[in-house]
């Protein structure tokens, strides 16, 4: 198939049957990588609705597994929250997610919406994991290592940073997920290497602020990501916009694009076949995004995601299978996914009104 007539984009060849899909109106985009998530925790709705200190803090609030309605939400099937988490991603142009959580076999099938990062090595943070050195050293040569730190506001949060450095856990290959509290380490990090992986709606929700201005402008790596809904409702493009409130919009399209390809140390050849049409008018992609709809979702080369006006273009056989999706205040869609039955098992256990990252899904 070729895509073409989109703005800025040469014609795009992937696999598939000789077509030509007219992408006049839309900007083709490379597709997008959110850097941080949690896949199988974005049917949950957020579970605090106050400011805390630290991460830790926010954690014990929240973590009552006995209690609705966390307790409702993990009696969904694990692969069919981390299925919704995939279908979070996918609808707001994403095509590579990198889930901070134990890779699961359920990634590894030939159907599943995103494409997900297997190299990489992590710890959860300081808090609640015993041996973070140790789990640095198994690390993989040369893979990257994801930890939350400075995750709040207080002393605790602040002094973190200076923690993983006294136990040789910072370095070039070191990514800090949400950082707020190391406005003061911009120096540390420096001289380290370390990148940042910066998810703003979680950190405001959770404790009022984000990252310092100064590291946001510094030339320290940064890539974009959107944390799971029990802190943070919404998807990449809500992050993007409340990224606009901190920087100009030419800064943020690197932080879901080249970014986190860097940080994550992802092979450009594996992301060659993965393309987002965007219907605007805007040439910035970034205003494109926030201003205009996904209309088409390429990932690995396949049709993941495209709107009713495309998929009328297109030959009948390749989206028989497609199902619509809509969510509250977003576009209708046609999804390659079997939407029906992830509604039937997620309905079993949460009723009949399912929210997918803040949003209402109806249909």
């Amino acid at each position: 198939m070729t895509l073409a007539g989109a703005r800025g984009t040469p014609e795009v060849e992937i696999p598939g049957p000789p077509m030509t899909l007219d992408l006049a109106g839309h900007l083709l985009l490379p597709g997008l990588i959110n850097a941080h998530d949690h896949l199988e925790f974005n049917l949950f709705p957020r579970l605090s609705y106050r400011t805390h200190g630290n991460a830790g803090e926010w954690a014990r609030e929240i973590y009552h597994p006995d209690q609705s309605p966390v307790r409702e939400h993990l009696r969904v099937p694990k692969p069919v929250r981390l299925w919704w988490g995939a279908l979070k991603n996918l609808l707001s142009g994403v095509t590579t997610v990198c889930h901070h959580n134990p890779y699961d076999p359920e990634f590894d099938g030939a159907n599943f919406p995103v494409s997900v990062v297997s190299r990489f090595a992590w710890a959860h943070s300081l808090e609640f994991e015993p041996d973070v050195a140790s789990r640095f050293r198994e690390a993989p040569p040369d893979s990257p290592f994801l930890i939350h730190c400075g995750e709040g506001i207080d002393a605790s949060a602040r002094q973190e940073i200076d923690t993983l450095d006294s136990i040789g856990v910072l370095d070039n290959c070191t990514a800090i997920i949400h950082g707020v509290g190391l406005d003061h380490r911009l120096d540390l990090m420096r001289r380290r290497g370390a990148s940042l992986i910066w998810c703003p709606v979680s950190n405001l929700l959770m404790f009022g602020r984000t990252v310092a201005r100064d590291i946001l402008r510094s030339e320290i790596p940064i890539a974009l990501a959107t944390d799971s809904a029990m802190s943070a409702p919404g998807d990449l493009l809500d992050a993007l916009a409340a990224a606009r409130r901190y920087l100009p919009v030419e800064n943020i399209y690197d932080m879901i694009s080249s970014g986190p390809r860097k940080i994550l140390k992802l092979e450009p050849s594996a992301l060659a076949q993965d393309w987002v049409a965007v219907l605007s008018d805007a040439r910035s992609p970034v205003k494109a995004l926030i201003e205009g709809s996904i209309a088409l979702v390429v990932v690995r080369g396949k049709i993941r995601l495209v709107s009713p006006a495309l998929a009328r273009k297109l030959p009948q056989e390749t989206v028989r299978d497609f199902q619509p999706l809509t969510l509250e205040g977003r576009p209708a869609v046609l999804v390659d996914v079997d939407v029906c039955e992830l509604r039937r098992a997620a309905m079993r256990h949460l009723g009949p009104v399912l929210r997918l990252s803040g949003r209402r899904i109806e249909t």
